[in-house]
């Protein structure tokens, strides 16, 4: 019998009319689609697609929002070693993740595990988060010779911000408060937005960061621009 492929498919930040056409070729073929649950029954990765999921055999996949690496090691094999089980048996797997799946996303640990074990196993990108919050505030990430940093908040953000380039600070819901004191202190308060939930329910969008209250959730991203600097010639001229 022909093995199975596991395919990681990316599903967007919320809106289900950014799943991309491709993805939703992958899900509609899916003999099971995997999905992970990190907790208390959410499932927000399956609310984006449950029409497309509507009938097919689900497999729950326990991530843990824990940051012991051996536990979630262990996680992570298990989930692994139940999908190629499915693979052996010539099934196609699509494992559903916010965003893309090549973005902090817990999908890729399962995919290195599953390659190792010589399943086949692909990526199906996703439109990230941080470029859906952009567009929702009608920004531009980066321009011209501009760099951009990404950077997961609740993770020692304090030294990116010595890093010239503008940034996207992920997951910052339980880091607001922290956050927003680091980019006061560094005088970047007035040069970052937030936006919440975006293409969710319960979206909310802050042009101004300053104008965040704490208690913004699990799925806030915070962008960042870098303060110009003036053109060449400028402070002379104007000196």
């Amino acid at each position: 019998m022909e093995k199975g492929i596991l395919y990681g498919v990316g599903v967007g930040p919320g809106d289900p009319e950014l799943v991309t056409r491709k993805a939703e070729r992958i899900l509609r073929e899916a003999d099971v689609i995997a999905v992970p649950d990190k907790g208390a029954g959410e499932k927000t990765a399956l609310r984006i697609v449950e029409d497309l999921a509507a009938g097919k055999e689900l497999l729950s996949c326990p991530t843990p929002m824990i940051r012991d690496r051996e536990r979630l090691d262990r996680c992570y094999e298990e989930i692994a070693g139940r999908i190629c089980a499915l693979l052996e048996a010539g099934q196609i797997v699509a494992f559903i993740t916010l965003g893309d799946p090549t973005v902090y996303s817990t999908y890729i640990y399962v995919h290195k595990k599953v390659l190792a074990r010589g399943y086949d196993a692909q990526i199906i990108p996703g439109v990230p988060s941080f470029c859906a919050a952009a567009a929702r505030l009608g920004v531009s990430l980066c321009e011209g010779a501009e760099r951009l940093l990404i950077v997961p908040a609740s993770h020692q953000a304090a030294d990116c911000l010595d890093v010239k380039a503008n940034k996207v600070f992920m997951k910052a819901g339980r880091a607001i408060g922290e956050l927003r004191d680091l980019l006061a202190e560094r005088g970047l308060l007035d040069r970052a937005s937030l936006v919440a939930n975006c293409g969710m329910e319960g979206e909310a969008v802050y042009p101004r960061f300053a104008d965040v209250e704490d208690g913004t959730g699990y799925f806030s991203v915070v962008l960042v621009k870098e303060p110009e600097e003036p053109a060449p010639g400028r402070e002379k001229q104007e000196g």
